[in-house]
């Protein structure tokens, strides 16, 4: 019955990214990388990627600064029991505007999985920004290492509609790093690391994904 009521993911193609990157970089993704980030799906569609966390570690200042961005949306993960435990990220386009509703769900040992909102929109002068919360954003640069794709935050920001301004160097919670790295047989890890250069390696989080069926 379920299956009689799943609606088809229309999708179209998807260029930006690779306009970001540039051919060379773009050309050295895995066939892999470049489906899943050439392709846009049309406003309203969603996508659903099922996977689980096998990686989670933060220092004392780490837990602190997870715990504080709960006041802007909770943006990181906070939750060490989610080693082990069920994660889904679902990306669904946006309808009104040019940009992509990201929700990412993680299990925990007991109680409600902790549930994270972004929205990335292809604007800013890196061409790419994130979401977070209380108009708080993250300017993204793109680059490849390795085979593997990275975010990389340039700046942080505030943008109540008339009025943004970029986050001063001492306000910089630290330096954020996304990677997408293909692993063969249609899964990828998802990492995210957060480090500053006082504290060391505040949050590290590894996640493995599989493609949804089609």
């Amino acid at each position: 019955m379920l299956s009689e009521c799943r609606v088809p993911v229309q999708i179209e193609e998807e260029s930006r990214y690779r306009e970001l990157l540039g051919a060379r970089a773009w050309n050295s993704l895995p066939v892999a990388v470049q489906q899943r980030f050439g392709k846009q799906l049309k406003a309203g569609a969603s996508v659903v990627y099922q996977g689980v966390v096998v990686a989670m570690r933060m220092n004392l200042a780490g837990r602190a600064l997870a715990q504080l961005a709960r006041l802007v949306g909770g943006p990181l993960p906070h939750d060490l029991s989610s080693m082990h435990q069920a994660a889904v990220v679902s990306v669904t386009q946006d309808i009104a505007g040019d940009g992509q509703f990201w929700i990412r769900q993680y299990g925990r040992a007991s109680g409600f999985p902790q549930v994270i909102h972004s929205s990335k929109r292809f604007a800013g002068p890196t061409g790419i920004e994130e979401y977070i919360g209380c108009g708080i954003g993250i300017a993204l640069k793109l680059r490849t290492e390795q085979g593997a794709l990275l975010f990389e935050s340039d700046h942080y920001f505030i943008d109540l509609g008339s009025w943004k301004m970029r986050f001063p160097k001492w306000m910089k919670p630290g330096q954020l790093t996304i990677t997408h790295r293909d692993l063969g047989q249609k899964k990828f890890r998802f990492s995210l690391d957060l480090r500053s250069r006082y504290l060391g390696e505040l949050l590290h989080q590894d996640a493995i994904f599989w493609d949804k069926e089609d």
